[in-house]
């Protein structure tokens, strides 16, 4: 592999004083060690041995610290829940190879997804943006071909190809149909996976009935199991001889539904059954799954992000490659959740707070954790800088890069994050969380005293609510309207 740009840090000095990164940073981490113990866990990963020293601090820049521009494996859950990772808390399913790679880098306690939903979210992933900001992402989710990421947007791939990186991504991609939408058509070198938001993971039937399984625009026929062939060409890709550094966005759909482990092969047959019948129904399992199921399910994601690890590691690129993992957005039905309120599709912690690590051997010591507020938007702006590539001025991003948080030290800007869906509104800023739900009754909690958002304080903090809730006007009326009826 050649040698990339180099990305330099500047030492930072001891802080005298608690600043509010610091500030936020400890109420995350004492919020997690609350969660744990809350369901009869050691903050300590359960999957940790006990000679090995797994006590997490608040997150510090390295110091003196030099690198190259770091290939980037930014991995997607799907639908997985805030806490359904032993280190998040879960009490039955066990992760440890997500246990280890926040343990081996930084883990955030606040992280959020761009929205409530699949696309949205990844069009703010992909575009660094509110979802309103575009056509596409008013859809929530996407569900037919009327709509997708329009291939003119400048996106996270293709600002890195232009500055050097090959780009692939395999899995879900979810931001709109062939003809007219793809990640090839997007700034992606290379694609493979699924375009719709589910499918039948051994038919790869998907929404409508059809076979949903490409690579690049043509079809590709594999009529194994869908997280095995996502690990496998993952691995492939990681392993390869590149002559520059590589973006891989690797999108699992573990685990949507329908609720299928390996080997489920007799519910795998009822499902495509119900599909091949015309409903919808087989595909949304809503008479499917249970605990012990989504356990199977989260707990083989882990093996499969485990597998393409050790294929990085055997590459001799693991240094020098800046691994992350979060989920789309909150929980579904199976999900663990506590402490937090709502799940996927509401502006409740439970449907927009996810799981995120962070790992960079080359930068980023080990066992730390973050409670900086988060979201998707800030990893694009972040991963821009890092690889050395400018956001397109016409195309302003929404979120900041946290490259002089992680790398410098450097506090960052104070700043509201902003979520919009049909029917529900949020914004958070510090503690703070301004939020309405399909009641249309504005709510304010205190999220580092209660985040499971029980105490309203509106009428406590009158003051505080009326300027929240003029903020998320204002950027509200910066975004594109829902069309009329929807």
């Amino acid at each position: 592999m050649t040698s990339h740009e180099p990305v330099h840090s500047s030492i930072s000095t001891d802080k005298a004083s608690l600043t509010r990164r610091a500030f936020g940073t400890a109420v995350g981490a004492t919020a997690a060690t609350a969660a744990t113990a809350a369901v009869g866990l050691s903050a300590a990963p359960a999957s940790a041995t006990p000679a090995e020293d797994v006590r997490e601090r608040p997150f510090r820049a390295a110091r003196g610290k030099h690198s190259r521009r770091p290939n980037i494996l930014f991995i997607l859950g799907d639908d997985l829940g805030w806490a359904d990772l032993s280190s998040y808390g879960a009490p039955h399913i066990r992760t440890p190879n997500l246990d280890r790679l926040g343990r081996e880098g930084v883990r955030f306690t606040d992280a959020y997804s761009g929205s409530a939903t699949c696309s949205p979210t990844r069009f703010s992933l992909y575009t660094g943006r509110y979802p309103g900001r575009t056509k596409g992402g008013l859809a929530e989710p996407i569900a037919d071909r009327s709509v997708g990421l329009e291939p003119t947007h400048p996106t996270l791939a293709s600002l890195l190809r232009g500055a050097g990186y090959a780009t692939a991504l395999i899995g879900k991609w979810h931001c709109g149909y062939l003809p007219d939408y793809s990640p090839t058509k997007s700034g992606w070198d290379e694609f493979f996976g699924n375009f719709g938001g589910a499918l039948e993971y051994y038919s790869k039937l998907g929404l409508g009935g059809e076979y949903d399984l490409y690579e690049g625009d043509a079809t590709y026929k594999d009529l194994r199991y869908y997280t095995r062939i996502l690990t496998e060409r993952a691995s492939e890709y990681v392993q390869r001889d590149h002559d520059k550094p590589w973006l891989l966005n690797l999108n699992f759909t573990t685990p949507h539904w329908p609720w299928i482990a390996e080997g489920d092969t007799a519910e795998s047959a009822e499902i495509v059954r119900r599909i091949k019948a015309g409903g919808l129904a087989g595909l949304f399992h809503a008479d499917g799954g249970s605990v012990e199921k989504y356990k199977q399910m989260v707990e083989d994601l882990d093996r499969s992000v485990g597998e393409v690890l050790k294929a990085l590691k055997r590459s001799g690129q693991e240094e020098d490659t800046l691994v992350f993992f979060a989920s789309d957005n909150g929980g579904e039905r199976f999900s663990y959740q506590w402490p937090l309120s709502g799940n996927k599709s509401s502006l409740q912690e439970g449907g927009i707070r996810v799981p995120a690590v962070l790992r960079w051997p080359a930068r980023i010591d080990p066992r730390q954790v973050s409670g900086l507020p988060v979201f998707s938007p800030d990893w694009t702006a972040t991963l821009l800088e890092l690889g050395g590539a400018r956001p397109d001025p016409a195309y302003p991003l929404d979120g900041i890069s946290l490259a002089g948080y992680l790398l410098r030290d450097e506090e960052p800007a104070e700043r509201d994050l902003f979520w919009r869906v049909r029917g529900e509104r949020a914004l958070r800023r510090g503690d703070w969380k301004y939020y309405r739900g399909r009641s249309g009754v504005d709510q304010l909690f205190q999220l580092a005293h209660d985040q499971r958002e029980q105490a309203n304080r509106a009428e406590a903090e009158p003051d505080l609510l009326a300027e929240l809730r003029a903020s998320w006007e204002k950027t509200n009326a910066g975004l594109l309207p829902y069309p009329t009826g929807s």
